[in-house]
């Protein structure tokens, strides 16, 4: 009642249809909210809509006025009506990310942009396919970040998370647009093998359709990022990224690099990793626990023996290393972004490059190389309004742009031209 007569007073609806769309509620449970209020004085009827004589058209009393204007102060919240916290919970469990299986073609199929070979799919596979916490670890410049972002294409199909879920009589908002890619899937334009019973059992449009979430967070992670976030100016609450990516993966980027210290980080995960639950409390006091339904993904290029000790590297099921590319692979990945960027390759450019690298800068192969120098070489092309070409000049210019000259090796460098 408080939500509709909030959304008639701040967004100015004033018939059925307009708040069925609003509450994203079905209209025999609208026209009920409407004829209660109704009674209770709340709302004064102005007549037919539009030469509807179907569709009646309402507006505040004094009495509904004042009972909005109360509710504001209490939550801003207007959006779709929000989901119980028991029905929440028994739908993400009911999605977890387990629920699809994973093959080895649909591993391939995501990474079939990368330079990958068939022994470290068989590795990172059964990662996926377990929904258990995974460790990706290596140098720098290898492709951790992005092999973990093409891990969202492995995962086709639809789940459901609420716009918003309700405990203890505080609103928690879930859906977030920039994080969550909503699908339609009415009529005809979505196949029936995409869509799951949880639709078949009858629509609800509290619950938004969309892919499995794949939510990132890097060095900017702090504690407070992983708990409930109440605005006093709205009075309700935004969801943690952890909730926000229920049912699908949640990649812990540059892991070791965050303002918190990696082990006070790590104790925040061991109950979600242990038993798949996770506790959260409202500013009230009040705690109340959620299943943890999302595949935790830990990316770094330090030690992870460093970074944890071996109690909680036993709790990372599946480690897995990215590893700097050998002279092959380091070839292959030129050649496509050579292709891809219409740059002429061969035999003396490869050696050339892979000197100046190894010899002259002292620099371990890295698979960012070949996107980084190629970029370079466009740069350079564009200023001089010439065709890219990699050549001695160019290659100089973009290999020393891989990394600085320390001020030792340039005076060493002075004296042994002196």
């Amino acid at each position: 009642m408080s939500l509709l007569l909030k959304q008639m007073y701040s967004m100015r609806l004033e018939a059925t249809p307009q708040l069925v769309e609003s509450m994203q509620l079905p209209p025999h449970l609208v026209d009920e909210l409407i004829r209660m209020a109704n009674a209770r004085n709340l709302l004064v009827a102005l007549g037919s809509q539009g030469g509807q004589g179907n569709v009646i058209r309402y507006e505040l009393s004094e009495h509904g006025k004042r009972w909005a204007h109360d509710s504001m102060k209490l939550s801003q919240y207007t959006g779709p009506a929000p989901v119980p916290l028991d029905v929440f919970c028994q739908r993400v469990r009911q999605q977890r990310v387990t629920s699809q299986q994973v093959s080895f073609d649909s591993v391939r199929r995501a990474l079939s942009g990368f330079d990958v070979t068939d022994a470290f799919i068989r590795k990172i596979g059964p990662a996926l396919n377990s929904g258990r916490p995974l460790l990706m670890y290596g140098p720098p410049g290898n492709g951790k970040t992005t092999v973990a972002y093409s891990f969202a294409n492995v995962f086709s199909s639809l789940i459901y998370l609420p716009y918003a879920i309700i405990v203890e009589g505080q609103i928690i908002r879930v859906f977030d647009p920039s994080l969550h890619r909503p699908i339609e899937v009415q009529g005809e334009r979505s196949a029936p093998s995409q869509i799951t019973t949880l639709r078949r059992d009858g629509y609800d449009g509290r619950w938004v359709p969309m892919r499995r979430p794949f939510v990132v967070a890097g060095g900017e992670l702090t504690l407070e990022m992983l708990d409930l976030r109440h605005d006093p100016a709205t009075g309700f609450y935004e969801a943690p990224l952890h909730i926000k990516a229920l049912g699908g993966c949640f990649v812990i980027d540059d892991f070791g690099r965050q303002l918190v210290s990696p082990s006070v980080l790590l104790n925040r995960w061991i109950v979600p990793m242990e038993n798949h639950i996770d506790y959260l409390k409202l500013h009230t006091g009040k705690s109340f626990m959620v299943p943890f339904e999302a595949m935790l993904i830990f990316s770094t290029n330090l030690d992870p023996s460093e970074l944890m000790d071996a109690a909680f590297l036993r709790r990372l099921p599946y480690k897995v290393e990215v590893a700097a590319p050998n002279r092959q692979t380091y070839r292959a990945i030129f050649e496509n972004v050579c292709r891809r960027a219409n740059v002429e390759f061969n035999d003396l450019i490869f050696n050339t490059i892979v000197h100046k690298v190894t010899q002259e800068k002292g620099l371990d192969l890295a698979a960012y190389h070949a996107r980084f120098i190629v970029d370079q070489v466009l740069a350079i092309a564009r200023f001089m309004n010439v065709q890219p070409k990699l050549d001695a000049a160019t290659i100089d210019y973009a290999v020393d742009n891989l990394s600085v000259t320390s001020a030792h090796a340039s005076k060493a460098r002075t004296l042994a031209s002196a």
